[in-house]
């Protein structure tokens, strides 16, 4: 058996912080929030420089449907509106606001009207909320079903099965109630009927905590999982919580669920509560350079910098700093770089752990392909893209991987597998690219 139907791989825990409950930090003094903190068209900035803002009111405003509005973190003055680089080295808009110190509410922070579906659509699109695991996709787009009898489950995913990370695991202690109210306005007005809790079962107070909930409520199952990585892949947990199987090309819903992470929900349940958008972000601290790990709970928009600092900055020089986990995370070039709405963790390393071993050549034994989680075979992947064919690399079916990096992990010849499959996946796009622009000439010449 497998993780997809349990291959994938036994990464270490390193969870450090499961026990440090959340500490807010300081009010930094200064904070910078891009407008592109998710998937789909960045916010357009609506204020100027020199504007006064306080804490929950629009700075950027949903530039599509695949979008999301963008709000200030601090209460302040607006001191710049510029360009800075992005993770994927490209450039994005952000807006620097300097910090009075007051954290004084926006007065449009006020409890939205909720009173049926498409006033509680509405209402998680104008909190901001993206999915919080790290995907960063709009939560209401989830949300906007045309036909809810489709909806036959909801899936909340507690995985967390990358390494170091704790926050949505204290989101599960800590906010038991934030995600039980959550899951009552879902059964309200989406009309669902099962919610079902993946954990991995090396969150054993996590589980406790969920299984308490569904003593209230018999719509909620608890399903502890297996601690293998990537547990928390969307189309892994769908498998490992409802056996289903989501098609290639199609999305969870055509197999009647909705996934929803833990902390996401939570944070729905406030905005619909309180009124306050999505301003701040829990997330964890750790790795083999930081001082003190910990949970933080920062304003959005605070430098790396200042988190790093608020946990004692560093017992060693760090070599590698990144956002997110080890297995998927995404490395920084400074530390100016700031808390994203998406940002899980932000992991420092030192110089033994950051220093990877040189890659050498493949000697055939076939790890990737009996641990990847989706069925993949790596080296016809690399084959094929060397190849420079188009056609045979669509035949490899890379578009479906999911980037984890369970076959780098298991790979005794440190092959840089995630990397080559990103570069055939960029092959493909501009092969079927081409393609699509020779039917169009082709009809156009009819």
């Amino acid at each position: 058996m497998s993780l997809f139907g349990i291959k994938g791989v036994h990464v270490p825990h390193r969870k450090h912080t499961a026990d440090c409950h959340p500490e807010r930090m300081p009010i930094p003094k200064t904070v910078v929030i891009p407008m592109a903190q998710h998937i789909g068209a960045p916010a357009k900035p609506v204020v100027n420089v020199g504007d006064t803002v306080g804490v929950g009111q629009v700075i950027g405003e949903a530039a599509g449907f695949i979008s999301a509005p963008v709000h200030a973190s601090v209460s302040g003055t607006v001191k710049k509106i510029d360009t800075m680089a992005n993770s994927n080295g490209g450039t994005m808009t952000a807006i620097t606001i300097e910090s009075d110190g007051e954290m004084r509410p926006h007065e449009s922070v006020v409890p939205p009207t909720v009173t049926n579906y498409d006033e509680f659509v509405a209402a998680v699109r104008a909190s901001g909320i993206v999915g919080l695991g790290g995907a960063g996709f709009p939560t209401f787009v989830k949300l906007s079903v045309k036909d809810l009898s489709k909806v036959q489950e909801v899936v909340l995913n507690g995985a967390e099965c990358e390494p170091y990370i704790t926050a949505d695991t204290l989101t599960m202690t800590d906010r038991a109630d934030d995600i039980f109210e959550g899951i009552q306005l879902l059964e309200k007005y989406l009309g669902v009927k099962k919610v079902i809790i993946g954990i991995e079962d090396n969150k054993p107070q996590a589980i406790k905590a969920m299984q308490e909930l569904s003593k209230k409520d018999s719509a909620i199952v608890v399903k502890p999982m297996p601690a293998a990585y990537p547990q928390g892949g969307e189309k892994v947990l769908i498998y490992n919580t409802t056996g289903k199987t989501v098609p290639e090309g199609k999305l969870p819903l055509d197999v009647g669920c909705i996934v929803m992470n833990v902390t996401t929900l939570a944070c729905i349940a406030e905005y619909v509560r309180t009124g306050m958008p999505l301003v701040e972000k829990c997330l964890t601290v750790d790795g083999s350079a930081v001082a003190t790990p910990k949970n933080v709970i920062a304003p959005i928009g605070t430098s790396m910098k200042d988190v790093f600092d608020f946990c004692g900055g560093f017992k060693e020089e760090p070599r590698k700093v990144m956002y997110g986990g080890p297995m998927m995370g995404i490395a920084v070039p400074t530390l100016d770089e700031p808390i994203l709405k998406n940002t899980n963790a932000i992991l420092a390393f030192n110089d033994k752990d950051a220093t990877l071993p040189d890659e050498t050549p493949c000697i055939r034994c076939g790890n990737c392909i009996n641990h990847c989680p989706l069925n993949l075979n790596p080296p016809a992947i690399a084959k094929a893209l060397k190849s420079g064919d188009g056609a045979e690399i669509a035949k490899t079916k890379v578009n479906i991987c999911m980037e984890c990096g369970a076959c780098v992990f298991v790979c005794p010849a440190h092959r840089m597998i995630v990397h080559r499959n990103k570069l055939a996946k960029a092959e493909l796009r501009a092969y079927q690219t081409k393609l699509a622009e020779q039917k169009k000439k082709e009809e156009e010449n009819k």
